[in-house]
């Protein structure tokens, strides 16, 4: 069994860090208190997942309205509706990932790109080769309606470097995946749950191991860490709302710090994940405080 100390452990102690595991456990606690969760959690699950996939398909292009994203059961029509209906499928999945995912997390990830990309794509499911370059992480502009946290917003917005040549993320894929199959064997400590769907999150984005789809399958990721990693078991925290909110512009931002890796840098990108976790907790409060009033 694995003794050795969590690599990502240093990373709680950031400064601001600590404060926003903390203030997301609170927050996380205090809904899943609430009594909406204890009758009928899994329809706060369902409605989570359904919001995350329209926010993250957002996010990759396709804003969506949630009543037509509700509505609509043809996904296959043009690029933006294969987009919601790559959420929608990773979003429908994920749940399932959790045992293959402590073990195994690369075969999470190719199976995450296969249901993205769909059975039609001959790169799904693969990493991108030599010749293949990878799709943009923000294709298009979704405006803030939430305050960034501080720091977030501040100086222009830079552009993203292009993502290591594919040979070196499949190396750097491999230790990823070597750190977390050491946390599973490791029994208790070590960094949060919070910290580490960061991490795996800022390094999907910063590798970019495939061809399409890079965003949707970073963020299910996390949103698999968090549920994995027991911050978040039914989970019903969508960190993609919180996201999408926030705007891209403080996501390039936060993702540029996370790539710098300063402590700074990586502070501010991990903070700016527990912000987005934040206001995914208020929706699905809203959500539940509406299934009490009968409204839903």
């Amino acid at each position: 069994m694995t003794t050795g100390t969590d690599p990502l452990a240093p990373l709680a102690q950031l400064d601001g860090v600590p404060e926003a595991v903390a203030e997301v456990r609170k927050n996380v606690d205090r809904l899943y208190g609430h009594r909406v969760m204890r009758r009928r959690a899994g329809e706060v699950t369902s409605e989570s997942a359904l919001r995350g996939a329209r926010a993250s398909a957002a996010l990759e292009g396709a804003d969506w309205p949630l009543e037509e994203v509700r509505r609509r059961t043809d996904f296959g029509a043009d690029p933006e509706a294969r987009t919601v209906g790559a959420a929608l499928r990773l979003s429908a999945e994920a749940g399932q990932l959790l045992s293959v995912w402590r073990t195994s997390p690369l075969q999470v990830l190719a199976r995450l790109h296969l249901l993205a990309a769909g059975d039609g794509d001959p790169a799904a499911g693969r990493p991108r080769r030599d010749d293949e370059r990878a799709a943009p992480l923000f294709p298009l502009e979704v405006a803030a309606t939430e305050t960034a946290a501080a720091g977030a917003t501040d100086g222009p917005v830079g552009e993203l470097p292009p993502p290591p040549p594919p040979a070196e993320a499949a190396a750097r894929l491999d230790q990823l995946a070597g750190l977390l199959a050491a946390r599973a064997e490791r029994p208790t400590g070590g960094a949060p749950a919070l910290v580490v769907a960061a991490v795996v999150h800022g390094e999907l984005l910063a590798l970019r191991p495939f061809g399409s789809y890079n965003g949707l399958v970073a963020r299910a990721a996390q949103r698999i860490v968090l549920t994995a990693e027991g911050l978040d078991p039914k989970a019903i925290c969508p960190a993609e709302v919180g996201l999408a909110e926030l705007g891209t512009a403080a996501y390039r931002r936060a993702l540029l710090g996370y790539l710098e890796g300063t402590p700074e840098g990586v502070s501010r990108w991990v903070v700016h994940c527990a912000a987005g976790l934040g206001l995914g907790v208020r929706e699905s409060t809203a959500v539940c405080e509406a299934m009490q009033r009968g409204m839903v």
